[in-house]
């Protein structure tokens, strides 16, 4: 039998935040398999966690495929890691992955993960993409390797967007990022993410997204370090610090469920 933990990730509240189920696995497996895995845990993304010499090889899928990068499920992993006995609680977590080494660490009731700054580059709104936003208020657009960032106008205006994820999906690229300044203290900005392209029309809470928005927000606000919160029906909140080509991503996590697999590959 294969153990499968299921972990709520930016959030320290059960059914909150982003939810991920975490396999680690004894020896590498059948890609085919671990995508029906995926498919069957019917969540955002499954990771898929293989001892190496020097950490874990870490992969992610959704329900439908496999994606680059993925910040919660990574989030997720390093707190199965560390509650489930796999690593010492002040041991590093360290992935190799297809976006490259990423590590994490314990601070506190919080868990750092080190991951690539991903920035973007400005660019013209395409009739297709206003039609699939559906609503006034956009600011700007921009693009960068996880889709398109775009601006709003207020953030009023990104937490009652109501896309049209048909349209949506027809557009030639896999996300599409929306966010703001926030109104109010504690946070810097708000955001919300959709990517009915590959099974998620919209994602809770989206780590990978932070790695756009801190260098983006940094420029605007002039500082470094953020304070952030997804406006999706489930919430999360994130810590983001630009370090260089590097982001901090900042997030707790809490363990919802745990069982095993009865077929394995």
């Amino acid at each position: 039998m294969q153990t499968v933990v299921q972990v709520d990730a930016f959030t320290n509240l059960p059914f909150g935040g982003n939810p991920a189920a975490v396999c680690v696995l004894g020896a590498a497996v059948d890609d085919r398999w671990m995508q029906q895995v995926a498919q069957e845990m019917n969540l955002s993304e499954t990771a898929f966690l293989v001892p190496q010499s020097d950490g874990y090889s870490l992969r992610w899928f959704t329900p439908t495929v496999e994606v680059d990068l993925c910040g919660h499920a990574t989030l997720a992993s390093a707190h199965v890691l560390w509650s489930e006995g796999h690593l010492p609680p002040d041991t590093e977590a360290r992935f190799h992955t297809r976006s490259g080494l990423l590590t994490a660490r314990q601070q506190g009731d919080w868990i750092e993960l080190n991951f690539p700054a991903n920035p973007s580059t400005r660019i013209t709104p395409s009739p297709e993409l206003n039609e699939a936003l559906a609503c006034a208020g956009v600011r700007e657009v921009w693009q960068n390797s996880l889709g398109y960032l775009v601006l709003m106008d207020s953030e009023e205006t990104v937490r009652q967007m109501q896309p049209d994820f048909g349209q949506m999906a027809t557009l030639p690229i896999h996300g599409v990022l929306i966010t703001s300044s926030a109104d109010r203290p504690p946070y810097d900005f708000v955001s919300r993410f959709f990517a009915p392209q590959i099974g998620i029309n919209e994602d809770p809470v989206t780590g990978a997204a932070h790695c756009c928005l801190a260098p983006f927000w940094r420029d605007r606000l002039g500082k470094s370090e953020f304070l952030a919160y997804q406006a999706s029906a489930r919430g999360g909140i994130v810590k983001a610090r630009c370090e260089g080509d590097r982001v901090v991503l900042g997030g707790q996590a809490v363990t919802v469920l745990r069982g095993s697999l009865l077929t394995i590959a």
